[in-house]
């Protein structure tokens, strides 16, 4: 991987922490942010040095503010749309990864940064937290995924007024709209209950995680049979060591040891 100038990425036992590192800029997500993001994801899944990812921004102003306007400024007809995919396919990247993915969530989230956050498999936010999609007042509408997971996750009513109002909403009303997972005091409090969630999940089985990942996007990310991708991911975790060993921990009254086999 190439120097990253943007992100500051580290691993604390077996959690990658990775961070959106333009504070100045409040951390918005120009095209070079976006390629060092996904240089970064590339990686995670063959890694077994990590079991989760955590993703937030530098400083206490921003998770991310949204696009570079600057850079968003000059983007036509021509070119907008090569734009709009290659964020698509970044943050279609992190909802599908195999590994749970945390965003932690403090001061702005608007645009890009709220369609990043969403992308994310759950979703922690500091009390100072405000999400929106505001592009509406720039004359676009939101092009890595919002207008779809939005709607996903606050149902379609709600999401068309968000998107067509460009309204922020506080961190209580998120909770509130089933948008984040939990409000907590402060930032710090955040990366602790993100941690406490991860180390959880980083004892169960990595195979049956993956597979309750893919599960759970069926529907709603390839339009797949969901049920159908149940039950399919259900045989596959049925012939793993994790399974046997699984079964036998519970027999003999035992914490498994899952190895991901």
């Amino acid at each position: 991987m190439e120097e990253l100038k943007n992100l500051i990425v580290k691993n604390k036992d077996e959690i990658l922490i990775v961070t959106i590192n333009r504070e100045n800029a409040l951390n918005a997500l120009n095209d070079a942010t976006l390629t060092e993001l996904g240089q970064v994801f590339e990686k995670i899944d063959d890694d077994k040095g990590v079991k989760g990812v955590i993703i937030t921004g530098a400083g206490d102003k921003a998770f991310v503010a949204g696009a570079d306007i600057k850079e968003l400024a000059l983007v036509t007809e021509v070119n907008g749309r090569s734009m709009a995919e290659k964020g698509q396919e970044l943050f279609g990247k992190i909802e599908r990864l195999s590994k749970p993915v945390i965003a932690v969530v403090h001061g702005f989230a608007l645009g890009g940064g709220c369609e990043l956050a969403m992308a994310c498999h759950i979703r922690i936010a500091s009390n100072t937290a405000k999400f929106g999609q505001p592009e509406i007042n720039l004359g676009i509408i939101p092009g890595y995924g919002g207008t779809q997971r939005m709607t996903r996750l606050v149902g379609k009513g709600k999401a068309m007024e968000l998107l067509m109002t460009g309204d922020m909403i506080a961190a209580s009303e998120a909770l509130d709209l089933r948008l984040v997972n939990y409000v907590m005091d402060s930032k710090e409090a955040s990366m602790d209950k993100a941690f406490e969630i991860l180390n959880k999940i980083k004892e169960k089985a990595p195979v049956a995680i993956g597979l309750m990942i893919d599960s759970i996007n069926a529907v709603h990310t390839t339009g797949e049979n969901g049920f159908q991708t149940e039950a399919n991911s259900f045989g596959i975790c049925c012939g793993t060591e994790d399974f046997i060993e699984g079964t036998r921990a519970f027999i003999e009254k035992r914490k498994p040891n899952f190895i991901g086999e």
